[in-house]
């Protein structure tokens, strides 16, 4: 491949660190990228929140990473101006690339504004993370629109990548046959978690006890039965990540509000081995829906690098991972209660974590950023004789 990719994410670069941007760092290792943020509505503001600047901002995220902020009309992603959005969005990257001095010749569209022709003969690719129809309500667009949207980039992408199983089954019903390229962990970002300093705003005495945490957006995709189930048991319960809007109104509250109950909100990706430091249990409390049975939560594995245990739900994606014992499944928040209070009476052995750690090493985002550069015809070998 010659050129750079255009990577176009779901979320903002410098949101919570998920899939598009694990990948787009990693990529850039064999090649250019220009990541490009979800085009973002002039009602909100008509300067970047974070560099102050008008209009399109693009910046350098590292030494071959570039990242564009685009703008886009009110009302963006409603229909008839979504189509708007995509090509002020398309000539917006074609401009960023001549201004970073980049030829394109590849594009990844992971997120919904469709970059396919940003460049004529450029290799596309169509990369799959979630079932965005099925939870259409959750990103507040319309099913249907969605519908239309993932048809029509899955139809004219030179290639398809999806990171589950269930949404492998999603495009072939479309006509196309996709390739797994699941979700993975960094490894190396967990290497010195026991290491890591005591976070100064958890109590110092849960470093003496077993304790249950949970790592990730707090949204209707969790069930807080879950959650409830296991503050009912009088184990501490740390909880780490934003809530999303107005996430259980009433329960949330109750929850956090008990004495066992540790709530710190969003972290930056870099403190999270501090709270790891103190989790001994991890918690995958995915709600049964059809959007979740397509998913693969990366926290699973990330607790693994870690030499965490794991307590999940009954997801496909745990079930492909074939761990065996080190991801106990529960269903049902009974199950799922008496499955973490069993796994908090392990005891911590440094055995136990290498063996957790080498299962996550073998799902390492290297790994799987390897297969990704292979669909764009990047020679990884002809990179690294370099």
């Amino acid at each position: 491949m010659n050129g750079a990719i255009v990577y176009a994410g779901g979320t903002r670069y410098d949101g919570v660190s998920g899939t598009d941007r694990h990948v787009a760092d990693r990529l850039s290792a064999y090649a250019d990228v220009l990541y490009v943020d979800p085009p973002r509505p002039l009602r909100s503001g008509l300067r970047d929140p974070e560099t102050g600047k008008a209009g399109h901002v693009l910046r350098q995220a590292g030494p071959r990473l570039w990242r564009l902020s685009p703008v886009a009309p009110p009302a963006a992603y409603r229909p008839g101006v979504d189509r708007v959005t995509a090509a002020l969005a398309r000539r917006a990257v074609r401009a960023a690339a001549r201004e970073a001095g980049l030829g394109i010749g590849a594009v990844v569209v992971a997120g919904t504004t469709d970059l396919m022709d940003v460049r004529r003969g450029a290799r596309t690719v169509r990369f799959v993370t979630d079932d965005l129809v099925a939870g259409a309500s959750l990103i507040r667009m319309s099913a249907a629109r969605l519908e239309q949207s993932e048809r029509r980039m899955t139809r004219r992408a030179s290639e398809v990548v999806v990171v589950s199983p269930g949404l492998a089954e999603r495009v072939a019903l479309m006509g196309r046959t996709a390739t797994l390229v699941p979700n993975g962990c960094d490894v190396a970002a967990y290497a010195a978690v026991d290491d890591a300093p005591h976070p100064a705003d958890l109590p110092a005495d849960l470093a003496a006890t077993p304790v249950a945490g949970f790592v990730g957006h707090i949204n209707a995709r969790i069930d807080i039965a879950l959650l409830e189930a296991v503050a009912d048991t009088g184990a501490p319960l740390v909880l780490v990540g934003p809530r999303v809007g107005e996430y259980e109104p009433e329960r949330w509250p109750a929850l956090v509000g008990r004495a066992n109950v540790h709530w710190v909100g969003r972290k930056p990706y870099e403190e999270l081995p501090s709270y790891l430091r103190l989790i001994d249990v991890g918690l995958t409390p995915y709600a049964d829906s059809e959007f979740n049975r397509a998913s693969f939560p990366l926290k699973t594995l990330e607790y693994l690098a870690a030499g965490r245990g794991v307590v999940s739900t009954d997801l496909p994606a745990t079930t492909w991972l074939e761990a065996g014992p080190l991801i106990p499944v529960a269903r049902g928040a009974a199950e799922f209660a008496a499955t973490v209070t069993a796994q908090l009476r392990v005891a911590r052995t440094p055995a136990l974590a290498e063996r957790r750690r080498a299962f996550a090493a073998r799902h390492d985002w290297n790994e799987r950023v390897r297969l990704l550069a292979d669909l764009l015809g990047i020679d990884i070998r002809e990179v690294a004789g370099r």
